[in-house]
C-alpha cells in the first residue's frame, strides 16, 4: 500500500483541525468587534467551527460523486461524537447537563435524525431534501440567537473568557481576524481535498466500501475538533460546554452538513441499503439514549461514559467484521439492534425514572 495514502490522510486531518481552530478564533473575535454578544458567538460560530471539517469533507465528497463517503462521514461522526467523545470526556470527569439540553436540544437532535432517515428512506438525498435540511439549520440557529438574548450574564462571561473576547481590540485588528478566517477556510478546503482523495484511494486499495471508510477513518478524524474541545472543557471544569458542543455539532451535521452536501452534489446522493438497515438505526438509538442518561440526575457519570465507549467499541467491531465478510457479522449486528440496545434503553429509562422520582420526593 502506498505511503502517499497515509500522507494524504494524515495531512488532511491536520489541515482540517488547524483550519477549524483558526477559523473559530478569527470569526469569534471579528464578530465580537461588531458588537455580537459572546453567547451568540458560542452558539453559532463555535458550532460551525467544530463541524467545519465534516462540512468540508462531505461537500467535497458529494461534488466528487462519492456519496457513500459523504453519508458515512455524517453518520459516523454523530455516532462517534456521542459514544466516543462524550464517553471519553465523561471518563475524565462526570459531566453536567443543562435542563435546556434535555428539554430542547436533545429532542431536536432526535427529531433531526428521524427526519434525515425519513428523507433517505427512498435511497437518495435530492437537492430538495438538502434545501429542507438547510432550512432547518437556519430556523434552529435563528431560534438560538433569539433565545440567547435572555440568557444569564454568566453564560456570556463563560464564552467571553473562553475565546478571549474580553480584551479591547487593537486598531486594524479586524484585518488580522479576517485574515484568520480566510486562512482557516483555505486550510479546511485543502484538508478536505487531501482527506477525501486519501480515503477514496484507501478504500480501493483495501477493497472496502467508501461507506465503511467514511464511518470509521474519516468520521473519527473529523470528530477530532469535538474531542479536543470537550476534553479541554472537562479538564478546565467549564459547566456544560463539553456536552452542548456535542449535541449542537450533531444537529449541525444532520441539517447543515448533509443539507449543503445534497445541494452541492450534481446528482442525488445515493444512500447505501446497509446504511439504512444498520447505521441509521444505530445513530438514532444513540441519540435517543441521550435522553434517559442526561435526565438521570442531569449528569453523565463515569460508568455511563464507560458504557458509551464500550458500545462504540462494539460498533467498530461490527464494521470490521462486516468489512472482512465474516459470517458472524450479521448475527452480531442483529443482536446489537434487536437485544442489546433495547435492553440498555429499558435499563436507562428505569434509572431515569427512579432519579426523577427521588427528585420529586426531595
Amino acid at each position: 500500500m502506498s505511503v502517499m495514502i497515509f500522507f494524504y490522510l494524515l495531512a488532511g486531518l491536520l489541515l482540517l483541525v488547524a483550519g477549524a481552530e483558526v477559523l473559530v478564533r478569527g470569526a469569534a473575535k471579528l464578530a465580537a468587534q461588531f458588537g455580537i454578544p459572546p453567547l451568540i458567538i458560542g452558539l453559532t460560530v463555535v458550532a460551525f467551527g467544530t463541524s467545519a471539517p465534516e462540512t468540508a469533507v462531505s461537500v467535497q465528497a458529494a461534488m466528487n460523486g462519492s456519496g457513500d463517503l459523504a453519508i458515512g462521514n455524517v453518520l459516523g461522526s454523530n455516532i462517534a461524537n456521542v459514544l466516543m467523545v462524550l464517553g471519553l470526556t465523561a471518563l475524565v470527569a462526570p459531566l453536567i447537563v443543562s435542563r435546556q439540553l434535555i428539554r430542547l436540544d436533545v429532542p431536536i437532535m432526535i427529531g433531526a435524525s428521524l427526519v434525515v432517515y425519513a428523507l433517505a428512506w427512498d435511497g437518495s438525498l435530492s437537492r430538495l431534501d438538502g434545501a429542507l435540511l438547510f432550512a432547518g439549520i437556519l430556523a434552529y440557529t435563528s431560534f438560538l440567537i433569539i433565545s440567547s438574548r435572555k440568557a444569564p450574564a454568566v453564560d456570556n462571561d463563560e464564552f467571553s473568557k473562553e475565546f478571549g473576547l474580553q480584551q479591547a481590540p487593537k486598531p486594524y485588528a479586524w484585518l488580522v481576524d479576517l485574515g484568520l478566517i480566510v486562512a482557516g477556510l483555505v486550510l479546511l478546503v485543502g484538508g478536505a481535498q487531501l482527506l477525501v482523495e486519501g480515503a477514496a484511494t484507501l478504500a480501493r486499495a483495501l477493497g472496502l466500501s467508501e461507506l465503511i471508510i467514511g464511518l470509521t477513518v474519516v468520521a473519527i478524524g473529523t470528530s477530532l475538533p469535538e474531542l479536543a474541545t470537550s476534553l479541554l472543557a472537562a479538564f478546565k471544569g467549564e459547566r456544560d460546554i463539553a456536552v452542548g458542543n456535542i449535541v449542537g455539532s450533531n444537529i449541525f451535521n444532520l441539517l447543515c452538513v448533509l443539507g449543503l452536501a445534497a445541494l452541492a452534489s450534481p446528482l442525488p446522493i445515493s444512500v447505501s441499503p446497509n446504511a439504512l438497515a444498520f447505521d441509521f438505526p444505530v445513530m438514532i438509538a444513540v441519540a435517543v439514549a441521550c435522553l434517559p442518561i442526561f435526565f438521570a440526575g442531569y449528569r453523565i457519570n463515569r460508568w455511563e461514559g464507560l458504557l458509551f465507549v464500550a458500545y462504540y467499541g462494539a460498533y467498530i467491531l461490527y464494521l470490521a467484521l462486516f468489512a472482512t465478510g465474516r459470517p458472524f457479522a450479521q448475527t452480531f449486528g442483529d443482536a446489537m439492534l434487536g437485544y442489546v440496545l433495547p435492553l440498555t434503553a429499558v435499563t436507562l429509562v428505569v434509572i431515569a425514572g427512579r432519579a426523577w422520582h427521588i427528585q420529586r420526593q426531595a
